[in-house]
């Protein structure tokens, strides 16, 4: 906790998970984090090792901030936290969510066991951020949702996923709102592979009184 406790250090971590962000990315991802904090906590991140600053090739030649290999282990810690959260009777799914941490939300949520021999390439689009999911078997011979920044070279996608925010996302695929009636989220493939994917996901029980 004296590495990653403090304040606004944890959501900082995450939403550099799936890959390198600028500063301005991050903080506009996370209303109410001030630029003071940010560079503070960026700056006290990179002194323990968990962050590294980085500048992308050209033509971008930008600074970036990224998770070192072992910032990058901390993702099974925000599973087991979201995992956690998520049993609340206080947890509100209206909320906001960022990109990231909706992606982060599908790889933690989903059902391994349920996964079986199913193997797609699915897209998801949420507002202007654009990602990659492979579902399939992991190095450990588990099923498993890989997620990563989209890329022009990604393979075309067997599924399509699309909503303006995350909430579209987490009524379909959490709350198991008929699609038809959440409009916002856009689909993209058979009615078949669709509705087997989005069974793939579910929430663990609320905590008793």
């Amino acid at each position: 906790m004296e590495l990653i406790g403090e304040r606004w250090s944890l959501p900082i971590i995450r939403e550099m998970m799936l890959g390198p962000r600028r500063f301005s990315e991050i903080r506009a991802d996370l209303p109410g984090l001030s630029a003071k904090t940010l560079t503070e906590r960026l700056e006290s991140l990179e002194q323990t090792g968990i962050v590294a600053r980085t500048a992308l090739p050209p033509p971008a030649s930008v600074q970036v901030y990224r998770l070192t290999e072992w910032g990058l282990a901390l993702e099974p810690v925000l599973q087991e936290l979201g995992r956690w959260a998520v049993r609340s009777t206080l947890h509100d799914p209206t909320l906001p969510i960022t990109p990231v941490s909706l992606m982060l939300s599908l790889r933690t949520m989903i059902l391994p066991e349920r996964i079986g021999d199913l193997a797609l390439t699915v897209r998801f689009a949420v507002g202007d951020r654009h990602f990659t999911g492979r579902l399939g078997r992991g190095e450990t011979g588990q099923g498993e949702l890989a997620v990563t920044p989209a890329d022009a070279d990604d393979p075309a996608p067997d599924l399509v996923f699309a909503a303006d925010a995350g909430f579209p996302f987490l009524a379909v695929f959490y709350g198991k709102w008929p699609r038809g009636e959440v409009q916002a989220l856009r689909v993209e493939g058979g009615p078949g592979p669709v509705q087997r994917f989005i069974d793939l996901f579910d929430l663990p029980p609320k905590v008793g009184g």
